[in-house]
């Protein structure tokens, strides 16, 4: 393999975990290119519009996503929100995201997203009982 086919395979690959937040952040709450290139850059992700644009419309082409314009600060905004369709697609990623988590971090590494919450709520987290 040379450089160049490394770099392409990881670049898909980061485009696919791209795509992945999209859908996780548009179904939590209502998104817009700008937002989303920021919230990637601060997982790493040096996204230009040139590049989240086109997967956005690609999600939304594929009935994914939604997207609805409004007016803000003068400007035309467009807000996307997943579809039922990308929330059922977001549930299937997960799972699968779970298992290989699991498999290619191993067990103890992949951490709950309950945990998390209570993490970063400050709180300890104590699982409920079966």
């Amino acid at each position: 393999m040379t450089r160049a086919e490394d770099d392409k395979m990881l670049r898909d690959i980061f485009l696919a975990f791209v795509r992945v937040h999209l859908l996780h952040h548009a179904t939590a709450e209502r998104i817009y290119g700008l937002e989303m290139i920021e919230e990637l850059r601060r997982h790493g992700y040096d996204m230009s519009p040139g590049t989240l644009y086109p997967i956005l419309h690609g999600l939304e082409e594929r009935g994914y996503l939604k997207s609805e314009q409004e007016v803000a600060s003068g400007k035309i905004r467009k807000y996307y929100r997943t579809t039922a369709a990308g929330r059922k697609l977001l549930e299937q990623l997960k799972s699968k995201i779970r298992e290989l988590g699991a498999e290619v971090l191993g067990p103890r590494l992949v951490v709950s997203s309950s945990r998390l919450r209570h993490r970063a709520a400050g709180r300890r987290f104590a699982p409920r009982p079966r």
